[in-house]
């Protein structure tokens, strides 16, 4: 099994303390890359970066167009940007909303899984759309993993059942045991808690 590189994660409705949860259970020497696209409306005067920086053990930040991409670094998509990953690097984009959102959780998976197939995870957590199951199936098809929180317990299960959907059902995983499967999937072992 090739060790994973880039992690992206997709979030709305939710999604703050879900995203809590996974990014406190990853350790500091996580030997990855992590991306996230949360939906968020579009302000610049957003307390999502602080939120989730004071619950991780890796530096969390919003990157600039064609920052490089670092092991053991957050990657959060900044407020009205969709976040791309390309091979080595990242890279912002304004356009068009998908399905509605920017950032959008489609973007940023189908990006992972063109730059990195199957050294890439796609985890769908809790959603009130439709957004990251195309990506999500885009990163399966490219020899990558998908884990997704179980709908059963996500604050909104709508985006959960539609990454099922197209994605398969082989990880539907608790909340609370994502980040640890995470750290496992790297290669880095049980995280520190």
């Amino acid at each position: 099994m090739t060790q994973v590189s880039v992690i992206a994660i997709g979030a709305s409705l939710g999604g703050l303390r879900a995203l809590q949860i996974v990014l406190r259970a990853l350790p500091r020497e996580l030997p990855a890359s992590v991306t996230v696209a949360q939906h968020r409306r579009a302000d610049p005067e957003s307390r999502l970066l602080s939120l989730l920086a004071r619950e991780c053990a890796l530096p969390v930040i919003e990157p600039e167009d064609k920052a490089p991409l670092e092991k053991g670094h957050v990657y959060l998509a900044p407020s009205d940007y969709h976040l791309l990953v390309e091979r080595g690097s990242l890279a912002l984009s304004v356009d068009p909303p998908v399905q509605y959102a920017r950032p959008s959780i489609d973007v940023l998976f189908e990006s992972v899984a063109d730059a990195y197939g199957p050294a890439a995870v796609g985890v769908m957590l809790t959603s009130s759309s439709a957004d990251g199951a195309m990506g999500a199936a885009a990163i399966k098809r490219a020899g990558g993993q998908v884990l997704v929180q179980d709908p059963e317990t996500a604050e909104r299960p709508e985006g959960a059942r539609a990454g099922l959907g197209l994605a398969g059902g082989g990880g539907v995983m608790q909340i609370k045991g994502i980040g640890e499967a995470l750290a496992w999937a790297t290669g880095c072992g049980r995280p520190h808690h």
